[in-house]
């Protein structure tokens, strides 16, 4: 690998990680959380920032992959990109709305399209760059959990 590489790896890791981490670290849980009834499925708090910072690395990675694809004018990568993009979006929105914010409902709505987006990436991501494609399958089996644990919340608040 090249130092141009090398450094766009470590952008996009930054960018998926370090925005993680950071979203996470500014929109806490917190009292209201705790306070919330929860489903029968909910797994214990400590699981949510170790699977997280593996998702966020798997994340990074993938679009990473894309990036280095749309830049050697692969077909498709461009739209794979756009996917890509779009789920970071929606995925940093998430913590604000609901840990912040304390709406569950437009929480749902966001981790909803949020898995339609990581769907997408996968779709158009996979022609291009299978890997990069297969990186997003853990995350998107973690989002259709956690959109059942949000709508769960929702239904029991």
């Amino acid at each position: 690998m090249t130092k141009r590489d090398w450094l766009s790896l470590a952008f996009f890791l930054v960018l998926s990680l370090g925005g993680g981490l950071f979203i996470g670290a500014t929109n806490l849980p917190g009292a209201w959380y705790a306070g919330l009834e929860k489903p029968a499925f909910t797994p214990p708090d400590w699981l949510f920032a170790p699977a997280w910072t593996i998702l966020y690395v798997l994340i990074g990675i993938a679009g990473w992959r894309i990036w280095r694809a749309r830049a050697a004018e692969t077909p498709g990568a461009g739209a794979a990109m756009a996917a890509w993009a779009a789920q970071m979006a929606l995925n940093l929105s998430w913590s604000p709305v609901v840990f912040t914010v304390h709406s569950l409902a437009t929480g749902l709505a966001i981790i909803i399209a949020l898995l339609l987006a990581i769907v997408a990436f996968i779709g158009r991501g996979a022609p291009v760059d299978r890997l990069a494609a297969a990186l997003f399958v853990p995350y998107a089996a973690w989002v259709a959990f956690a959109t059942a644990l949000n709508a769960g919340l929702l239904f029991l608040n």
